[in-house]
């Protein structure tokens, strides 16, 4: 749909930077806190514009993570039309550019809405069960990322320093890698709790964790990523967002070798490697065409893993698709 005022924002955690334009014409800027109270009154402040149609208006700005959070639950209560955008497409979108400040970037935002507006892809909010799921995940990724401070630093003390003063270190932080632990395995309990309590979810982790090589951790997070596979209904959309995916950088008679992206998730990239890994090493079929191609086609091997990693991705989303867990062998299709 095509719109008649566009806001662009520039979202801090203490700060909302708002350029308001009406068309292609800039009406003003506006700084105000970043809490629920003081979006309230600048969303009244804008009803009093003259013309304006908070159906006919776009509220654009960039992903930072929980720092949307006042702003999009302020605006999704007036089912205002919200387009959350990463900064990196934004910022692609624009060309060169020189120079930046909280107000400038809100005014870049604006434009990028009302140059953009028939591309637009409106914000929706996800089920709060997957909200939940996702800030689970998080959480536990900080644990591990904890846990392995302490366990590295601990690592290179028992290497490089006396017997006493490693034991000392290792005692004072037996505690703390117990209780972390402990806190690790009861977000996993409560993650799993959450899966199995909603049918939706339960069902779709069942038929993505049915693939060889997709564990409890990669089936939960692509089921975050995916949002249900509301977001991604096609496998070669999520290759390319999860990184696994080789483009080619050709010119004229310069021939380069494809290579993948740096632009995705390096978080559902390194647990499809994982997946991978595991797969090539358990599953019959993967193994065998990972030697194949080693051995008689001479590939290289990071390449193999590529490709791995891409049939674990279009197996993930057939079964979905066909709503069916995953076999190896279909009694139809034997002779």
């Amino acid at each position: 749909m095509e719109f008649d005022f566009f806001v662009g924002t520039d979202v801090s955690k203490n700060e909302l930077d708002f350029a308001v334009m009406r068309g292609e014409t800039l009406l003003f800027h506006k700084e105000i806190s970043n809490e629920p109270s003081a979006i309230n009154g600048f969303l009244k402040e804008l009803t009093k514009l003259s013309g304006f149609d908070l159906g006919r208006t776009v509220f654009c700005m960039e992903h930072t993570g929980i720092y949307n959070n006042h702003l999009l639950v302020c605006l999704h209560k007036r089912k205002a039309n919200i387009c959350l955008q990463a900064a990196t497409h934004i910022k692609n979108s624009l060309g060169n550019i020189r120079g930046k400040n909280d107000k400038i970037d809100a005014i870049r935002i604006a434009d990028y809405a009302y140059t953009q507006q028939r591309k637009l892809r409106l914000w929706q909010p996800k089920r709060e069960v997957i909200q939940e799921l996702s800030h689970l995940a998080a959480v536990r990724s900080r644990l591990i990322a904890a846990k392995k401070l302490l366990k590295v630093s601990l690592g290179e003390h028992n290497l490089f320093s006396s017997k006493k003063i490693a034991r000392q270190n290792t005692t004072a932080c037996t505690s703390s890698l117990k209780a972390i632990d402990n806190d690790i395995e009861s977000v996993e309990k409560t993650m799993g709790r959450l899966i199995s309590t909603d049918g939706e979810l339960k069902r779709l982790f069942e038929l993505v964790s049915s693939v060889k090589g997709i564990g409890k951790v990669t089936a939960t997070q692509i089921l975050i990523s995916t949002n249900e596979f509301k977001d991604f209904n096609n496998p070669k959309k999520f290759a390319c967002y999860s990184g696994v995916v080789p483009f080619t950088d050709d010119s004229g008679k310069v021939k380069k070798k494809a290579r993948v992206s740096h632009m995705a998730n390096k978080k559902v990239k390194t647990l499809l490697h994982l997946s991978a890994i595991v797969a090539i090493r358990h599953n019959p079929d993967l193994k065998l065409y990972y030697q194949r191609m080693i051995t008689q086609e001479k590939k290289n091997k990071m390449s193999v893993i590529n490709a791995v990693r891409n049939k674990l991705v279009l197996r993930v989303f057939a079964c979905v698709n066909q709503n069916r867990k995953y076999e190896n062998i279909y009694p139809n299709l034997v002779a």
